[in-house]
């Protein structure tokens, strides 16, 4: 082949990866926006390397952009933003390819919003062996070769993400769809009508809410008893004039699935100005998370707006 054939040929190995790649990045990092710029720069690796002298691209690839992404957690930028108190996992519409592999319930679990937040609490190190292995099923003498470890050094770290992430999570399998679609309306018409003992009913007893504050605020709100999170829930999900000109207009509320969990979508004019949440435990709601920051979004807008969507739950908000 001549020279541009070989790039054409070349480039095609390279898309065919690149799902892959998004993904794991998106897992180890928690942010579309960086995981795309991590796999661009792998992209520039790629083409900068001779490839000729690649035996297996799949491998180098996964080498390279798991690198890249260590290089970014490990970055003074990302400790200030991730140790700040201010900092949340994107959230992605159910169907975007970078939520993808899905087959297991590791897989899946290992990109809801609860275990990406409870990845922050791993070193850099751990994280990686942990998307890995439990997301992508590599060996750990394939996850020794990618990451410069030993086997045994793969094998500690997974141990170690295992048990921290395992002593922190909440629950456990996965929730009936139905039932938890039932009991995310439950909330809102409890929140929107202003039935706060409800709202408190819906609720485990060490529920805890944490919202961005839509990107205003310098820490992530946090509420810690059932009680506190029925009171904001009810002011929150209470339509104003004011609200309704912060967000650019009149909502549609809609209930989607956000990153395999249930979701409500607050929808002006096809763009997502909000989205809330829930992690639900033996038929209660654990956790509720408000992301509102409009750097968060984009992407879930972008989905939204090729997304057909179910009949709203509030027509106008």
């Amino acid at each position: 082949m001549d020279n541009t054939a070989t790039d054409r040929f070349d480039t095609s190995r390279f898309e065919a990866s690149r799902n892959r790649l998004a993904s794991l990045a998106y897992r180890l990092l928690g942010s579309a926006t960086d995981a795309q710029d991590a796999v661009q720069d792998t992209f520039l690796q790629w083409q900068a390397a001779d490839r000729q002298r690649i035996k297996v691209p799949e491998a180098w690839l996964t080498k390279v952009a798991t690198n890249l992404c260590l290089d970014r957690l490990r970055s003074a930028r990302a400790r200030r933003e991730r140790t700040a108190g201010a900092w949340l996992p994107e959230p992605l519409l159910d169907g975007d390819p970078m939520l993808g592999p899905a087959d297991t319930f590791e897989q899946r679990e290992s990109v809801s919003l609860a275990v990406l937040t409870l990845m922050e609490r791993l070193s850099p190190i751990e994280r990686a062996v942990y998307v890995l292995r439990e997301a992508f099923s590599y060996h750990h003498a394939e996850i020794a070769e990618i990451l410069d470890i030993t086997e045994s050094a793969s094998q500690q770290h997974l141990h170690r993400a295992r048990r921290r992430i395992t002593a922190a999570r909440r629950g456990g399998g996965e929730v009936d769809p139905a039932a938890a679609r039932r009991i995310v309306e439950e909330f809102l018409a409890a929140a929107s009508s202003g039935r706060t003992e409800r709202l408190v009913a819906l609720l485990t007893d060490d529920a805890t809410a944490i919202s961005d504050g839509a990107g205003l605020a310098k820490k992530l709100l946090r509420y810690d008893t059932p009680q506190r999170i029925a009171a904001i829930a009810r002011a929150g999900f209470t339509s104003t004039p004011a609200k309704q000109r912060l967000a650019g207009g009149i909502s549609a509320v809609h209930y989607a699935l956000v990153n395999g969990a249930p979701a409500i979508l607050f929808v002006p004019d096809g763009k997502v100005v909000g989205a809330v949440t829930f992690d639900i435990t033996d038929g209660k709601i654990a956790t509720v998370r408000g992301i509102a920051a409009p750097a968060r979004l984009t992407r879930l807008t972008d989905a939204w707006r090729q997304h057909e969507p179910d009949t709203p739950l509030i027509a106008q908000w």
